[in-house]
Parts: structure tokens; sequence; C-alpha cells
């Protein structure tokens, strides 16, 4: 008993890395089944239509049963906010995501989408939504993580290498497929590095509707919601061909509903739970391992080649985003250092029940802004966890 007991505390504590690599499982098998269904012709906006489609045909009910009752009301301005989430994350950066898969391959567009951290903070320093910091070690980390980010980019785009034979397995799903796509790496790269600062954005508009909106259930179905009117307007624009809307018991309906259901839902739920487990760093950290899962099945089942520029490239973007992972880790605990928990606050504030009042108010004033600036950061660093959900 004593034994079984003791798998169970096991277990129960490896709950959030059990999760973590089922969602890098999922995410690996979004990249092999978009590459699928582009190869056999499927338009990319009729694509992100049913995958988004599907998305809150799940996350609807899902968000309703479990924010029942407790959600905020809903503004025009989260409204506002939802539409430009679902812009972003769905018709403009989906669609270029789409694109440069078809272009390069999905090692590739895997690895370069390891820099939405970096791009991320380079947007926020931008649009003065974050310091430089370059004082400090977090800050330090942060900027040199992100030209190491930018320099593996390059070497991933630039150099391509001898190939690196392991073998074959005579396994080519793509060879059912009708369209193997046009390869163009530079193109490619481009269109990668434009849908990374689309979700770059995309995160930052999110960060800051979680202030004023905090039921993320909720505004993730609103989000797909707006993405999947955005993409149906833009589908029927772009493709008049009603034949091409039919899903048949085909890759196209299972890349459809997988990327809807599993990457835009169940995905989503797991990387609730671990966040609140164990912060948005610890669910960053497991990111490279989808590039390792993706490389890995992408050799094995669709013949992609692999080459020592893809590869070298691939590593100094994981080493680069792991220093920006470190650098916003120390920035959250020195955050959370400075502000006090809200039990030792009353704790402090009992045992001074005999100063003045004047004190007291300036007390509370200077707690209330530190706690909205370590409200600030955890709602900047949900960008971190928030990586997976819009791939």
């Amino acid at each position: 008993m004593a034994s079984m007991e003791n798998i169970c505390n096991v277990v129960h504590e490896m709950r959030p890395l059990l999760l973590m690599i089922f969602g890098q499982i999922i995410l690996a098998g979004m990249n092999i089944v978009f590459k699928l269904a582009t190869s056999d012709g499927m338009n990319f906006s009729i694509l992100i239509f049913y995958r988004c489609l599907f998305a809150s045909v799940f996350m609807v009910p899902l968000a309703f049963f479990i924010e029942r009752g407790k959600r905020a009301k809903l503004t025009k301005m989260v409204i506002f906010q939802g539409f430009l989430c679902g812009l972003l994350g769905g018709s403009l950066g989906q669609n270029m995501y789409l694109q440069s898969l078809v272009y390069t391959s999905a090692t590739f567009v895997s690895a370069m989408f390891n820099l939405i951290p970096a791009i991320t903070f380079v947007v926020a320093i931008i649009l003065r939504l974050e310091k430089l910091g370059l004082k400090t070690p977090a800050g330090k980390a942060k900027v040199l993580g992100t030209i190491v980010c930018i320099s593996g980019a390059m070497l991933l785009t630039l150099y391509k290498g001898p190939e690196i034979n392991m073998g074959k397995t005579n396994i080519n799903l793509l060879h059912s497929t009708h369209h193997k796509g046009e390869s163009k790496p530079l193109a490619g790269a481009i269109l990668a590095l434009a849908g990374c600062t689309c979700y770059a954005l995309l995160l930052i508009v999110q960060a800051k509707a979680a202030q004023r909106y905090p039921c993320p259930y909720s505004f993730t179905a609103l989000l797909n919601v707006m993405a999947a009117v955005q993409c149906f307007v833009v589908a029927v624009v772009v493709e008049r061909d009603w034949k091409e809307w039919k899903l048949g018991w085909n890759v196209r309906l299972l890349a459809s509903a997988y990327t809807g259901i599993f990457c835009s839902g169940v995905l989503f739920t797991i990387i609730a739970w671990v966040v609140r487990m164990k912060g948005p760093v610890y669910v960053s950290v497991f990111n490279p391992l989808m590039l390792v899962m993706v490389a890995i099945s992408g050799y094995l089942f669709l013949d992609e080649k692999l080459y020592l520029g893809s590869v070298l490239g691939s590593i100094v973007i994981v080493c680069g985003l792991y220093v920006v992972l470190w650098g916003k880790d120390k920035e959250i605990k020195k955050l959370s250092q400075l502000v006090p928990d809200k039990e030792e606050n009353d704790i402090k504030a009992s045992s001074l029940k005999d100063s003045s009042h004047d004190g007291s108010s300036k007390r509370e004033e200077k707690e209330d802004e530190g706690e909205e600036n370590k409200r600030d950061s955890q709602a900047g660093s949900e960008i971190l966890g928030g990586i997976y959900i819009y791939h």
C-alpha cells in the first residue's frame, strides 16, 4: 500500500511534465496534418475558417460551464480586443504560418516560431510597454537572448549546409497528395517572421485584455468566434467554388477538426492548468521539444531532409529562447518578492492598527501600485505560456 501511495504521489508531482509532453505531441501532430492538408490543395483561408469554427464549437460550451457565474462584464473594449486578437491570430497570423509552411518545411517553420518571445520583447519595447532594463541582469539576458534568436534565424535561412543522412524509412505521406508546393526558403522565412510579429502583437493585446476581462476560457471562445467570422469573409472572397468547401472523410476534415478541437481547445485547457500550477515560464521551456518532435516526424513520415544549417540554426534559436526565458523568469521573481502576498499584507495591517490614518493610506497606495505592477508583469508574462495556443 505504501509503495502504491508513493507511485501515486510521484505521478501527481509529474502531472505538469506529462501534460506538457502530451501538449507537444498535439502540436507536432498539428504541423504534420497542416502540411498534409495544404499539400492536398486545400485553400488556406478555408482551412483556417474550419479550424476556428471547430475551436468555437468546442470552446463556447466549455467557457459557459467552467466560468458560469463568475464571468466579468463584456464591454465594447473587450469585444474590440477580441476582434483584434481574432484578426492577428486568425486571418493574418495563421495565413502567414500556413504559407510559410508550404514554402519551406514543418521543421523550418517550427524553428522560426520559437522567435515569438524575442519578437514580443522587441515589439513591447517599441510600443513602450516594457523597459529595456540594461542595468539589470534580467534586462541584459532578454536583450542578449533576442540577439541570439535573430542570429539563429539568419543562420537557419541563409545557410543550408550538407545534408544529414540518417537512413530512409520509405514512408512518405505526401506521395498521395496532389500539390507538392514550391520551395522558397527566403519567402517562407519572411512570412514566418511576419507571422511571428502578428502573434507578438496578438499576445500583447491578449495580455492587456486579461486585465479588463480575467476570464481566459470566455475570451478564447470570443477570439475564436471573431476569427471564424473574419476567416469566413476572407475565404468567401478568395474561393467561390463551393466544391472546395466540402469536407469528406479525408485529410481536410482531419486537419480542420484536429487543429480546432485539440490545438485550440484541448491544448488551451492543458496550458491553462499548467500555467496555474507552474507558471508561464515553465510552459515555455517545453517549446523546443515540439521542434525536435516535428523534425523527427517530418523526417520519418514526410520525407523532409535535414541539413546542417537547419540543425545549427535551430540550436542557436533554442539557446536564445532559453536566455530570454531566464531573463523573464528573474524579472517575475523579483517583482513577486517586492510585492508581499495578500495574507502577509493583512497580518501587517492588523498589527499596525494604531498607526495614523494618513500613514496607512500612503502604505495602501504604495501596495496597490506595487500590486498593479505585479499584475502587469504577470499579464505580460502570459505571452510565454500562450505561445502554443495560436500556432
